[in-house]
């Protein structure tokens, strides 16, 4: 089982004091000779996290919004690890596939736990639209289309010389990278689509699915039954081309007497740094990421994590409120007796 955790930025770190200061100021000046908050509690974080047994970091991405680029952040963080890898989010609506084959070799090179991509194919059209692309939201066929054109393209130039492939949006002619990835396996495409063509295009060319739920159930073991479904589901799309794809899953982690008492003091960190909490809507958005059954005491989020790993499923990417102390407590209480045999 591997254990993974977001970045830390201003769109989806909640319940820290640092990334709520960080927006705050990111449209002003900061102090003489002081960094981002985004970045000085990232690398914080992440390095507590190495240290707690965690082995892959999500730097998510949002363009129009206060976050740092996750290149950028992804690069400066990922270089100060010895083990842990860097998996970035990309849009395929906003890069040509040849400058993510470049950038992904570079920080594949400069980090010593290599790097990872998470194709995003769907967003916010006008944010797309604003910063120069489109997400092809009114067209799901071209949208995967796309996308499996901008995996094959990375793929091939992560290992051919030169690369020549015939497409719709991404047609190329002996491109060349003079890059190879740090290892002899190249990186790993990880991503969360669910439609008819999301799923084909995640049989055809990803290495690990996300796995998708409803969020209008309401218990744990029904939300197990959907997982197992989903899974059973992508294991004959597997089948029928002769390919192996890895399932991951991302539940909301936290600590109380129970799994309501959790709930409860997540909330109530989330409400403290925010400017104008609607309290009601953060509860609604909380309980669909509580049913993961992550949420209590220790040894229940540990029975919990077990039915996942008999299940199949080889990585959780843990949602939480940040905080250094939180991923100490998830690496003593949860990674360590997972790595050490005694759940």
């Amino acid at each position: 089982m591997q254990f993974g955790l977001y970045g830390t930025n201003g769109h989806v770190t909640v319940g820290s004091p640092e990334i709520a200061q960080a927006v705050l100021e990111a449209r002003g000046p900061l102090p003489e000779r002081r960094q981002d908050k985004q970045y000085e509690f990232g690398l914080d974080m992440m390095l507590e996290a190495e240290k707690a047994g965690f082995d892959i970091i999500l730097f998510a991405e949002r363009h129009l919004g206060p976050d740092l680029t996750t290149w950028v952040v992804a690069g400066a963080i990922g270089s100060r690890l010895e083990r842990m890898r860097s998996m970035v989010a990309v849009h395929p609506g906003l890069w040509h596939p040849a400058v993510i084959a470049k950038l992904s070799m570079s920080l594949d090179r400069i980090c010593k736990g290599g790097m990872a991509i998470n194709l995003v194919t769907g967003a916010s059209e006008s944010e797309f639209q604003m910063f120069g692309g489109t997400a092809l939201m009114e067209d799901a066929e071209k949208r995967y289309t796309r996308a499996t054109e901008f995996i094959n393209f990375i793929k091939g130039a992560w290992t051919h010389d030169k690369f020549s492939m015939p497409g719709e949006f991404f047609p190329t002619e002996n491109f060349e990278l003079r890059l190879r990835p740090r290892n002899v396996a190249p990186p790993e495409m990880f991503t969360a689509a669910n439609s008819e063509g999301g799923r084909k295009m995640v049989a055809e060319t990803g290495d690990w699915w996300f796995l998708p739920y409803d969020r209008n159930i309401t218990t744990t073991d029904e939300l197990l039954r959907e997982l197992e479904k989903s899974m059973a589901d992508m294991r004959q799309r597997m089948k029928a081309v002769g390919r192996h794809i890895r399932f991951g899953f991302n539940p909301f982690i936290g600590f109380g007497d129970s799994m309501q008492n959790a709930l409860e003091v997540s909330i109530a960190r989330i409400i403290a740094h925010e400017q104008n909490p609607d309290t009601a809507k953060i509860q609604r958005s909380m309980l669909p990421a509580t049913l993961g059954g992550c949420m209590g005491r220790p040894e229940d989020i540990r029975r919990q994590i077990g039915r996942f790993r008999d299940m199949g499923i080889e990585l959780l990417l843990f949602k939480m409120t940040a905080g250094t102390d939180d991923v100490r407590r998830i690496g003593k209480e949860v990674i360590a007796p997972f790595r050490t045999g005694t759940t």
